[in-house]
């Protein structure tokens, strides 16, 4: 089940990322007409191989992304409780804890980010100069730095920072639904839930925090593209919604719910259960006699 999901996933990252640049000027962005219709499109000029561009940096992006932004997150939320877990914390303060989170992880994994996004948008190689052709993730930092410095790998960080409010609405809309459904049982807020309980408290929180901070993943992988050039976040943000309006800003919402919703889901599930058990008491972990 985890392989399927996956590859499906895989599928699903290649077709969002064109969504996103799909501007309709563009005359080298590939445009399809749903969901369904870039399938069948992507398969019969690339293969299946097609809908897998940028998969490596994702694995590695995503992976890194979530380790740190949990690390960060506990660290700062531990030291505003002072200690203690079953501290209520209220909306605004995990916001804040969420937010100096996602700061933190954006300056560890922009650089990542960058390639993926380029990677997947390798659509078009006929007129592309060797040096934004990129044969996989290493290659792909590697002329980045070369051709344009960290200023290259930092592409989209601005709209990235505003990106922070995603994360940060998302942690406290999970974190706030598990307290105050705890206290609505009279139960202390850090008591382990069900695997049903932590799948549907992530699942609403995602889509909460996507539908409302969606526009920023539109102009920031807009503004990582190598096809394109912007002048900036601002320039980006006044071209689209110059011809494309308030829907050049959802662009790529529906494959993009498919692929993270599931994944958020099985994160957080497999996050509370993992901590959960590694911060029980030695003397309730039972070792086999």
């Amino acid at each position: 089940m985890i392989k399927h999901h996956r590859k499906f996933n895989s599928c699903c990252l290649y077709l969002y990322s064109i969504c996103h640049l799909n501007d309709g000027r563009t005359a080298t962005v590939p445009r399809y007409d749903g969901l369904s219709s870039a399938f069948v499109t992507i398969v019969k000029k690339e293969g299946v191989r097609g809908l897998y561009r940028g998969v490596t940096p994702n694995v590695w992006g995503s992976g890194s992304a979530w380790g740190f932004y949990f690390l960060f997150y506990n660290a700062i939320k531990t030291w505003i409780q002072g200690g203690n877990a079953r501290t209520p914390l209220g909306p605004g303060l995990h916001m804040l804890a969420a937010a100096e989170a996602g700061v933190l992880s954006l300056v560890m994994t922009n650089p990542i980010w960058v390639v993926k996004t380029r990677l997947c948008l390798q659509y078009s190689e006929e007129h592309v100069a060797d040096n934004k052709r990129y044969k996989g993730m290493v290659d792909g930092l590697l002329k980045i730095y070369r051709t344009e410095g960290i200023r290259g790998l930092y592409r989209g960080f601005v709209p990235g920072m505003f990106g922070v409010s995603h994360g940060a609405l998302q942690f406290m809309t999970y974190e706030e639904m598990k307290n105050r459904y705890n206290q609505y049982r009279n139960l202390p807020i850090d008591i382990k839930l069900t695997s049903v309980e932590y799948l549907t408290f992530a699942a609403i929180s995602k889509l909460i925090a996507a539908g409302a901070t969606y526009p920023y993943q539109v102009v920031r992988a807009r503004l990582q593209d190598q096809h394109r050039t912007y002048n900036g976040a601002w320039h980006c943000i006044t071209e689209t919604w110059r011809h494309e309006t308030w829907r050049g800003f959802y662009k790529g919402l529906k494959p993009n719910l498919i692929r993270v919703v599931p994944a958020t889901m099985v994160t957080f599930l497999t996050y509370e259960n993992v901590s959960h058990y590694m911060l029980r008491p030695a003397a309730d972990i039972k070792l086999p006699s």
